[in-house]
């Protein structure tokens, strides 16, 4: 094979460098919709068509191709006829145009071909020139003529840009090049605005605008983000993030059972964890990926550090798990191994590794045993051929201590239970004498040794005789009826024993992905996928491509002295050793992304060919240098990012003028892909739903423990089960039942998994914010909350206008109205309301109020005015946007 390859890479004078080529040209599309049946499993009527000789050659109809004669280029011919590739699927016109200025040209290749092959698609190295498969290095940031490295600067040169750090650099080279320039910057209530929704989700207070604002030091800005950094909501913000990227859900996913997950919150409180505490992000991969192999056995008294590693595995049991219900353990199994095997694909590797299960990828350099090594990678764990229900997967986490309480509390509830199982036999002899004594003597012998006689061995006769009599039948449920004293005395010692049973500690449990000790299960190729189909074993590594020098990484075999084959903390740690060319690239797209609503690279679930290329790779490999440089840690990427002037400008961007005539930035870059403002984000759904809570002043901010449940109303809307206002990252994720709110504002349904949120703009979120019941509970409970500030003499406003409204109000008026709109503003928007809005609020309110007493509405006037206020400022573009 290195033979071959080392020939294959010999240069060839066949073809210029910027001429039509096999390997350029015709073999991706060959790749894409020919080696499938000529070239790969096998070889249909004789034609192989991996190399452009084979090509010539043909097949048992002849030649494929005629060099420089397209009329005679028999593949060429029944491609545009449609016959080729079978099954409908035709090639698009661009590329069958490459494949026909190819042949034309002569169909030269770049190199000398070799004179074999091996079996299967070999990767080429123009696949392994593609950019995301070099490694990564940490480039240099251009040096730029005319910048300033400080606002005041921009005082005496106006038309300067300023480059605050590395990242301004990257991009204003790219925005230079396009003829585009910098943003001015934000004010400073946007500022705060923006970075405290990005990292907490949640709006900024009063009295921390005020303090941000008095502090006219540059120095303010980085002393802002250190404070939201470290705040405790800081992690459930950005854990939402990963969450959907790692396919989180509260419910297995199968079918119309969707069993309940009762334990997944202890992942999803990891998560949020590991976030607030800047758990370097090696860790937090590695704990996802073996957290069982981190912890020792056996598993008792656990920490509690050793309970979320164990709970970190959570990552590799997110996918559906058809299982739950029963059903054929071996077919969920493997359809669960498939899922999770595409969310690490798209979550860490950023690459569609799942279209390469049953034949090798058509598009990216992924064959199809590659697929299987990384699947022997995890199949210890997950494997389907001795597969383990969800409920094999818990570990009790009952300590020794707790094992004793529960036995001295049990030592304590014994002389209860006997002393309670006395008195009720007393007092269910005292009812039955007394209900025997009205029946015949002769009779009742015959009742009450029937009634004393065991039920499996009574007689025939005795059983009759009971029927026949049913008054004597007197058990402790029906004692009420004979002696309510008696029954009310016994339920009281059932209370007592109730209470200190409850004193026992509660059984509590972690659902854990981990190996059995002992069993190293085979992992073998399936013949097109089909599990049913078994060829040869494959043994465990990381993808071919991953490896630049052409040196996959392999695992070692199984040490026999270790409790677990060792492979997922193996494969975990070469991942995150810094060098791995796509998961440093493809977590810091992520972190950009979640950012500005856009990554560097726009598919950031999908690095390969069919992905979109990035706008900036060389700040790409910037970005994922320095978060491995720097320990791994999330927050200090954070601030490396939210520092810049990239970050900092306005999302109202300045025209540009070209050297040779006339434009602007929009007529350039419409899309914003050069980053030459910042972009106008609608919050997303969770946190649209906190502000709206935060705003009428019911947020409940209790964090973590099980999920808050979901139930369907009267009207078939998934709603939160008695109205429970926690933060919206706590509610439960029910595959089958979404919140219907959320889902409205383009929340996922976690089928597999999230790798991007797209905002979409419709009537149904319109309507939701006119019509839905929460929404308008909460604008009820807005304005009773203004008028509760009104009532507070003790309230004052800290709060300005924004700096681009000049024309804000000074003092509110004295008006009681225009006292609730003046808190209203600030409530909703953090600002004072401007002379138009005061103006036009006021006259709502006093219009609402003449109608309502016009009609005699029986109501509190001024609440339900207030009311519909409060739910139009709830429904703005100003409260559901940023900026």
């Amino acid at each position: 094979m290195l033979a071959w390859i080392a020939l294959f890479c010999l240069p060839s004078a066949a073809s210029a460098a910027d001429a039509p080529s096999f390997e350029r040209d015709a073999r991706p599309v060959f790749k894409a919709y020919c080696f499938e049946c000529h070239g790969a499993a096998e070889i249909k009527g004789g034609l192989d068509l991996r190399l452009r000789r084979f090509a010539v050659r043909g097949g048992d109809s002849g030649p494929a191709i005629v060099p420089g004669n397209t009329t005679d280029s028999l593949m060429l011919q029944r491609v545009k006829d449609g016959e080729m590739p079978p099954g409908g699927k035709r090639l698009p016109a661009d590329q069958i145009a490459a494949l026909e200025r190819w042949i034309a040209a002569g169909a030269a290749v770049l190199r000398d071909e070799p004179e074999t092959l091996p079996p299967g698609i070999d990767i080429s190295p123009e696949e392994r020139a593609y950019w995301a498969f070099q490694p990564i290095r940490r480039r240099e940031p251009p040096q730029l003529a005319g910048v300033v490295q400080h606002a005041s600067q921009l005082a005496a040169q106006p038309d300067a840009d300023l480059v605050r750090s590395p990242i301004d650099a990257f991009v204003l080279a790219r925005l230079r090049e396009k003829g585009l320039r910098f943003a001015a910057d934000a004010d400073r209530l946007t500022f705060i605005r923006r970075a405290t929704f990005d990292l907490i989700g949640l709006p900024p207070t009063p009295g921390e605008i005020a303090d941000f604002l008095a502090d006219s030091s540059d120095a303010a800005y980085e002393r802002l983000l250190d404070r939201l950094l470290a705040s405790p909501h800081y992690g459930e913000r950005w854990g939402r993030h990963w969450l959907d990227v790692a396919g989180y859900a509260d419910s297995e996913g199968n079918g119309n059972d969707d069993t309940p997950r009762p334990y997944a919150y202890k992942y999803r409180d990891y998560v949020i964890r590991s976030f607030n505490a800047d758990r370097p992000f090696d860790r937090f991969i590695t704990e996802q990926l073996a957290g069982d192999e981190l912890v020792p056995r056996p598993w008792n008294n656990l920490s509690a550090e050793q309970i979320e590693t164990l709970a970190a595995s959570g990552f590799l049991h997110t996918a559906a798990d058809v299982t739950a219900s029963g059903g054929d353990p071996v077919m969920g199994g493997n359809l669960m191994v498939t899922d999770m095997l595409k969310i690490v694909g798209s979550s860490l590797l950023g690459l569609t590794v799942g279209c390469a299960q049953c034949h090798d990828h058509r598009y990216d350099p992924i064959p199809q045993v590659d697929y299987f090594r990384l699947r022997a990678v995890f199949e210890p764990a997950l494997d389907p051929a001795h597969w383990r229900q969800p409920a094999a997967r818990l570990v009790s986490l009952y300590t020794d201590q707790d094992r004793a309480k529960a036995a001295a509390v049990e030592a304590e509830v014994k002389p209860l239970e006997d002393a309670y199982h006395a008195k009720q036999t007393k007092f269910l002899t005292e009812a039955l004498e007394k209900e025997l004594e009205k029946f015949p003597e002769e009779l009742r012998g015959k009742l009450r040794d029937a009634y004393n006689a065991p039920a499996d061995k009574r007689s025939d006769e005795q059983k009759q005789l009971l029927a026949a009599n049913p008054k004597v039948n007197i058990s402790a449920g029906v004692l009420y009826q004979y002696n309510q004293a008696a029954a009310d005395e016994l339920k009281a010692d059932q209370a007592k024993i109730a209470a200190k049973r409850a004193e026992k500690p509660v059984v509590d449990y972690v659902s854990v992905v981990d190996e059995q000790p002992g069993t190293l299960p085979p992992t073998r190729l399936f013949y097109r996928g089909d599990y049913r189909q078994p060829q040869q074993e494959v043994q465990p590594g990381d993808l071919t491509i991953a490896a630049p020098d052409g040196k996959r990484f392999e695992i070692v075999p199984h040490d026999p002295q270790l409790a677990t084959s060792g492979r997922r903390l193996a494969y975990a740690r070469h991942l995150m050793n810094g060098e791995h060319p796509l998961v440093g690239r493809v977590l810091a797209n992520r972190v950009w992304l979640h950012h500005f609503s856009r990554g560097l690279v726009d598919s950031a679930g999908d690095f390969g060919v069919l992905g979109v290329r990035p706008t900036h790779p060389e700040l790409l490999d910037w970005l994922a240098a320095e978060f491995a440089g720097n320990g791994w840690s999330l927050k200090h990427l954070h601030k490396q990012i939210m520092l810049s002037s990239v970050y900092r400008q306005s999302s109202v961007g300045r025209p540009a003028k070209l050297a040779a005539g006339g434009g602007d930035a929009r007529a350039l870059d419409a899309d914003n892909a050069y980053y030459w403002h910042y972009p106008v984000r609608r919050l997303e759904a969770e946190i649209l739903r906190d502000r709206i809570l935060e705003a009428a002043g019911m947020l409940d901010r209790t964090q973590f423990g099980p999920a808050v449940a979901v139930t369907a109303d009267f009207v078939g809307q998934v709603v939160v089960k008695d109205e429970l206002p926690r933060r919206s990252v706590y509610l439960e994720v029910r595959r089958s039942q979404p919140v219907s709110f959320l889902t409205t504002f383009d929340a996922p349904v976690m089928t597999l998994n999230c790798e991007r949120r797209v905002p979409s703009t419709g009537a149904p979120q319109s309507l939701t914010l006119m019509n839905s019941e929460f929404v308008l509970k909460q604008a009820g409970h807005f304005a009773q909350r203004l008028r509760t500030l009104a009532a507070s003499a003790a309230h004052s406003s800290p709060l300005a206008p924004r700096e681009e409204s000049p024309a804000a109000s000074a003092a509110p008026p004295a008006s009681p109205l225009a006292k609730h709109v003046s808190h209203a503003w600030q409530i909703a928007y953090q600002r004072e309301p401007t002379p138009e809005e005061m103006e036009l609020a006021c006259q709502y309110l006093n219009e609402q109020l003449a109608a309502l007493a016009a009609a005699g509405v029986k109501t509190d006037h001024e609440l339900a005015a207030l009311t519909g206020l409060c739910q139009q400022l709830l429904s703005s573009n100003e409260f559901l946007y940023v900026d």
